[in-house]
């Protein structure tokens, strides 16, 4: 006896499983995009935190604000200057000055990634 059918998935049955695993990607791909950049803004919150740490014991051993970013580093008060999550590179900090520019130059530290968090506010208000 001689079976002749071939074995297989029909046209229909492949149609059904492409149309199960685009719906599956419609739910998942926007949620993982929306984690990422959720971890891009909590390192850049982390980031901010660090940095502004750094500035206020700098300020306290020294008695003014440090004249670059680049200073925090040299005098170990940070390892590196940490890249701007948002932008991928160290060059983006927007920093501060004080309002006497007699204390130094950096009295704060912003972000300079264009655009607005998932919050609604502007990366370079934080």
């Amino acid at each position: 006896m001689a079976d002749n059918s071939k074995k297989g998935f029909t046209l229909i049955e492949l149609l059904v499983v492409m149309a199960i695993i685009a719906t599956l990607l419609t739910i998942a791909v926007p949620r993982y995009f929306r984690s990422v950049e959720k971890s891009k803004e909590a390192v850049l919150r982390q980031d901010l935190s660090q940095m502004r740490d750094a500035i206020d014991k700098y300020y306290g051993d020294n008695g003014k604000y440090p004249d670059s970013l680049e200073n925090l580093v040299a005098k170990k008060y940070l390892r590196a200057i940490p890249p701007d999550p948002l932008t991928e590179t160290a060059a983006t900090w927007q920093p501060v000055p004080p309002s006497d520019p007699e204390q130094g130059s950096v009295f704060d530290v912003k972000s300079g990634a264009p655009g607005k968090g998932l919050d609604g506010t502007a990366y370079s208000e934080w």
